[in-house]
């Protein structure tokens, strides 16, 4: 008989004070990330369906090793954090299915997967993942290349950054003045709402 899997569950909080961010010791999906923002969209993530179960959660992000809920005005996260937590803990622990949709509904859409990017596309990609995804991922969010058109690039912030009130700040002062920087062409960076 094999041993049970012990889970470890920690919540750290984010920039975003709707967000919080829960780590777990484990991996929950193998590349890419999803994103929900509110239970009808989730037929194919089991986990955050029950998330969403609970009263005040209005947002699910589940990527590698970690989960960022978003809630609703008025709840404060010392009142259910450590809800959260056990209920996170007790779901992986059973070792139900995270995500059970097609493969490709979790990976991120970045151009690279959908077409040949070109060199630009490429250099802004290189410079996203090697400078500005590291530090995006510590605060529980995800930032993904959409487009790079006449100089301006589009990025999707999901997670912690959708909705984050420094995440404007964060992507005009921090990411542009990077992209402008180490990636010549790039004069503007816009984020896409999703």
């Amino acid at each position: 008989m094999s041993e049970p899997r012990i889970i470890q569950v920690y919540a750290e909080s984010t920039p975003n004070p709707a967000s919080m961010k829960f780590v777990l010791n484990t991996s929950l999906l193998r590349e890419g990330s999803v994103e929900y923002k509110n239970p009808s969209e989730t037929a194919h993530a089991p986990l955050a369906r029950k998330l969403f179960g609970f009263s005040g959660i209005t947002g699910v992000f589940i990527t590698a090793n970690y989960i960022t809920l978003t809630k609703a005005e008025g709840i404060d996260w010392y009142e259910i954090m450590g809800i959260m937590r056990t209920c996170i803990k007790s779901y992986v622990e059973s070792g139900e299915p995270i995500f059970t949709g097609p493969r490709e509904q979790a990976s991120d859409p970045e151009i690279g997967r959908t077409h040949s990017a070109s060199a630009m596309e490429s250099k802004i990609i290189e410079t996203l993942d090697e400078y500005v995804r590291p530090a995006v991922e510590m605060d529980g969010g995800a930032i993904i290349f959409k487009s790079f058109d006449n100089g301006v690039v589009t990025l999707i912030m999901k997670g912690a950054c959708n909705g984050c009130p420094s995440s404007s700040i964060t992507l005009k002062s921090g990411i542009e003045n990077l992209l402008k920087r180490l990636v010549p062409g790039v004069t503007e960076v816009v984020a896409e709402t999703v």
